[in-house]
């Protein structure tokens, strides 16, 4: 199936399990359904099954979106508890479309307990709640880390099957269309490809090891400009942590900013390539993490530091020959449109060695692998698969696990292309006014505008009143009031105007400046008192603040205290 075949079925509403090999354009594909979604007033709610993908794509994992955290298994106590939360329910009562990426790495008990809860915060009996749930991913790479205790008390406890989502009966009830995508658009290397496909089909794997066998090096013969990929993260930290302390000079550190809750930041940090502290000096081999919207660099483009200037800023040069004076990024946790919390840092790593699992994702024009310590299937395939052609591929090594796909998954996948060329013929066979007909029906369903770039009324009153407020305190804000005079003005409570200032600060809408001078001085006076206690506790959280200080301050005085203690 093509791009756009797939993106024609997502129109319609239709459950869809986007997949594909490495390459296909997966989610080139997704990024064009949630623009289409977006131009016409539909927000979705955008997922992923781990940190680092989640941060890709700039969305919660599933486990936060959903209520479920890290749980193995919902009683029928936790489902309706996480059913009345009011972060959840809000979230998904305002949603009617999810998108979960890297399916592959989400267990099927996980699957089930999204399934359960959507269900019960929409009070049908409908798989998911009725929303229109897209999969994305590749069984062929990275699985599900699954605990122990996960079968314990699950639905796989009595039929010990897989803990791959697709085994899930969530999936069986779901029952997705399948939109394989065929087109290649990273292996430039049709011999390449055509290797890959043979281990993704555990098919002549003879001819394979030969093939890699000659593509297997001495470590002295490995090319210096390329990096190097392991299966574990002590290996990368030592190379990294050695080559960068060889190198003479000044070391120079760029430190990680973030605002909004502490969790939220947490999971962004977890999920972001860009190190908390990262450590530079000229001539660090770095990486860039994330695609420049401009087309600078991508997530994967290599290079040199070649200066850093006296305001901190350092300059890469590419291996093309480029050179990128870096700015920071951000990454960004958003709901609804609206950012929920977000860092800051310089979308680099060192690059003489990384991970596996954070390659997924990348595309290179050459890597050093050593896959002598794989330990899971798919681990292999993924990092083969990050490179565009045989020539750029130099092996150290590898074990019998390294190019072995699970075996539930070969099989799995032939009914995968079955059901999308059955797919595709149904789709194709469809004519023009009978598939815009779904399609109209679906955006009215979700709420939608069928002309595009109109906010539907509901949406207005949900959504659109509540940021509208936002912007009158703002623009009161801007006329240098204070708090207490606008709650006043506005016949609000201080506790909201305080609520409006927060959000506003964390969205990059208000300064520093401009929220201390919104507070009160006696506040100000107290700041080292308070600061210090915010040490004390090394949390964010007002609770044990608020006791330590013996209630002199009200909880609303600590969350300006903490908005300003955060910014310093």
């Amino acid at each position: 199936m093509t791009q756009d075949e797939a993106l024609r079925v997502l129109k319609t509403g239709a459950h869809v399990f986007l997949t594909g090999e490495p390459g296909s354009g997966k989610t080139y594909t997704i990024n064009r359904y949630i623009r289409y979604l977006r131009e016409h007033g539909i927000e979705p709610a955008i997922t992923a099954s781990t940190g680092i993908a989640a941060t890709h794509v700039g969305g919660m994992t599933i486990h936060s979106w959903s209520g479920i955290g890290v749980r193995d298994y919902l009683s029928e106590y936790d489902v309706e508890a996480i059913s009345e939360n009011k972060n959840v329910r809000r979230r998904v009562k305002d949603t009617h479309v999810l998108i979960i990426d890297e399916v592959s790495m989400l267990s099927g008990s996980v699957l089930l307990m999204v399934d359960q809860v959507l269900r019960a915060v929409k009070g049908v009996a409908t798989p998911f709640g009725g929303l229109q749930v897209i999969l994305v991913g590749d069984f062929f790479q990275l699985p599900p880390i699954m605990r122990r205790t996960a079968f314990a008390c699950s639905e796989y406890e009595e039929s010990q099957e897989s803990p791959f989502a697709f085994s899930s009966s969530a999936w069986r009830d779901l029952n997705p269309m399948v939109c394989y995508l065929e087109e290649q658009y990273r292996q430039d290397d049709a011999s390449f490809a055509k290797l890959l496909g043979k281990i993704r089909a555990s098919d002549a794997l003879e001819g394979v090891h030969h093939i890699l066998e000659a593509r297997t090096i001495k470590e002295h013969e490995a090319p210096k400009d390329a990096p190097r990929l392991f299966s574990h993260n002590s290996d990368v930290d030592r190379i990294n942590d050695e080559r960068l302390h060889q190198i003479p000079g000044r070391m120079h550190t760029f430190t990680m900013t973030a605002r909004g809750g502490d969790v939220l930041i947490a999971s962004l940090k977890r999920g972001c390539l860009s190190p908390e502290h990262l450590l530079l000096k000229e001539g660090a081999r770095v990486m860039f993490t994330k695609n420049d919207p401009a087309g600078k660099f991508v997530n994967g483009t290599l290079g040199e530091v070649v200066s850093i200037s006296m305001s901190g800023a350092p300059t890469v040069r590419t291996y093309e020959g480029r050179h990128i004076d870096v700015e920071q990024s951000e990454w960004t946790m958003e709901e609804g449109g609206r950012v929920l919390a977000r860092i800051a840092q310089l979308p680099l790593r060192l690059a003489w060695a990384i991970t596996v699992h954070k390659s997924q994702g990348m595309t290179l024009d050459a890597a050093v692998v050593d896959l002598t310590k794989a330990f899971e299937f798919g681990q292999g395939y993924v990092a083969l698969s990050r490179v565009r052609t045989l020539e750029g591929l130099h092996l150290l090594g590898y074990n019998r696990r390294a190019l072995e796909v699970h075996p539930e998954v070969h099989e799995r996948d032939e009914d995968f292309k079955e059901r999308s060329r059955n797919a595709r013929e149904r789709f194709g066979a469809m004519n023009d006014s009978e598939h815009q007909s779904y399609v109209e029906r679906f955006i009215t369903a979700a709420g939608g505008s069928r002309e595009g770039g109109v906010v539907p009324k509901a949406k207005k009153k949900s959504t659109v009143e509540k940021g509208a407020t936002q912007m009158v305190t703002l623009g009161m804000l801007k006329e240098r009031k204070s708090i207490k005079d606008i709650a006043k003005a506005r016949t609000l409570k201080e506790s909201t105007i305080i609520d409006h200032v927060e959000n506003l600060y964390v969205r990059d809408l208000l300064s520093f400046d401009e929220v201390k001078r919104a507070v009160s001085p006696a506040l100000l006076r107290s700041m080292p008192k308070i600061e210090a206690a915010f040490k004390r506790h090394g949390t964010d959280t007002l609770t044990p603040v608020f006791g330590e200080l013996k209630g002199v301050y009200s909880f609303d005085d600590l969350k300006l205290a903490r908005i300003l203690y955060k910014a310093l």
